[in-house]
């Protein structure tokens, strides 16, 4: 199993503390869990793309330019690009810029993305948000595979014979489809043998499992392999600590403020209590056994081969999140590592056959 650390880069008063920190602080507050997720031997480091409050990831490739120079090994996501949103060759130029300096280093989960006021400031309407994902993607996918593009397109001018530069690293970038609730971005991942990443941090496990079990019917539907299948997942929160009444102490201050600040801009609430949200939901808090037993119980509904964690503190002190990540990798991740596989793919740059793949 592979483990990601992302930030959505959500940009709020902390929950316990209320302190509001700088924009700019914000940032560098990014870079330095980049560095650590390196540090404590993350497979990779995902940056979110969101264009409305509270997030300030509405440029994810400065963002990962920036972190892939301060990096050497860990893979870079984005978590989701929201290509219904952006015109597919400005994000090809975009990403596979990012790529070459990053040595091969990036993949891309693509989704619709999520929220009225994105929408409304693109000019992207709820009727047309899934077919301008689905144009999007596959002239993206066109441009990194040919050397010219010709695409009747609906949501930007057509291409004749378009050249795209640079051309690209990997060929092509590896892309998960990201998916909350969505059936369209299950099948548009299946359609073209993609990999499937599970949102899986607002809802019991329920949901989720039922569209992970479309999506691999919908997989051999179009005929692919169901051996070349590979699921990734969320979760919605990680505290590990030594015991599980110590991960509820520290815990619940964070969660009475979270279920404030939700009934207070009336949210949808589906886990009332603590207790609850650590029983039903994806997140991982108690001790380093409670989480392994917990990742092993989606990985019987998912089957998922790669986990994202919180890259944030999101409430705990640095100290805390510090001492949890590293918990988590000492003694969580070399467990999960060993008992479940790996995608069915090298962790790499994606390049063809006849050339070595690039030290990173």
């Amino acid at each position: 199993m592979k483990f990601l650390a992302i930030t959505l880069i959500v940009h709020r008063p902390d929950p316990v503390t209320a302190v509001h920190k700088p924009t700019h602080d914000r940032f560098r507050e990014v870079l330095d869990n980049a560095l650590l997720a390196e540090e404590l031997g993350f497979d990779g480091f995902g940056v979110g793309e969101r264009h409305e409050r509270p997030f300030i990831s509405s440029s994810p490739t400065v963002v990962l330019s920036h972190i892939a120079a301060l990096t050497r090994r860990v893979r870079l996501f984005t978590a989701v690009t929201t290509l219904s949103l952006l015109d597919p060759v400005r994000a090809y130029e975009d990403y596979a810029t990012l790529d070459h300096l990053a040595e091969g280093r990036l993949e891309l989960i693509i989704g619709k993305g999520n929220g009225a006021a994105q929408r409304e400031l693109f000019h992207v309407t709820p009727e047309d948000q899934w077919d301008r994902n689905a144009e999007s993607y596959e002239v993206f996918r066109q441009i990194w595979r040919q050397d010219k593009v010709t695409a009747k397109t609906r949501f930007r001018p057509e291409l004749t014979d378009a050249e795209v530069w640079p051309r690209p690293y990997q060929q092509p970038v590896r892309v998960w489809h990201g998916s909350a609730t969505s059936r369209e971005s299950v099948d548009l991942a299946a359609r073209y043998g993609d990999p499937l990443f599970s949102a899986n941090v607002t809802h019991p496990i329920e949901p989720y499992a039922e569209l992970i079990r479309h999506y691999r019917e919908r997989w051999e539907h179009y005929g692919h392999d169901p051996a070349d299948i590979a699921v990734g997942a969320g979760t919605a929160g990680l505290l590990v600590t030594r015991t599980s009444q110590d991960a509820l102490e520290v815990y619940r201050p964070i969660f009475e403020a979270n279920l404030e600040f939700q009934r207070r801009f009336g949210l949808p609430v589906v886990f009332e209590t603590l207790e609850d949200f650590v029983e039903r939901s994806s997140a991982l808090i108690g001790s380093p056994q409670q989480v392994i037993e917990k990742v092993h119980r989606y990985h019987e509904q998912f089957g998922h081969t790669v986990l994202h964690l919180h890259a944030d503190a999101s409430g705990l002190t640095d100290t805390q999140h510090r001492d949890s990540l590293e918990l988590f990798q000492a003694e969580v991740a070399p467990v999960l590592r060993r008992e479940i596989p790996d995608p069915p793919f090298p962790w790499g740059p994606v390049l063809p056959v006849t050339e070595e793949p690039a030290h990173v």
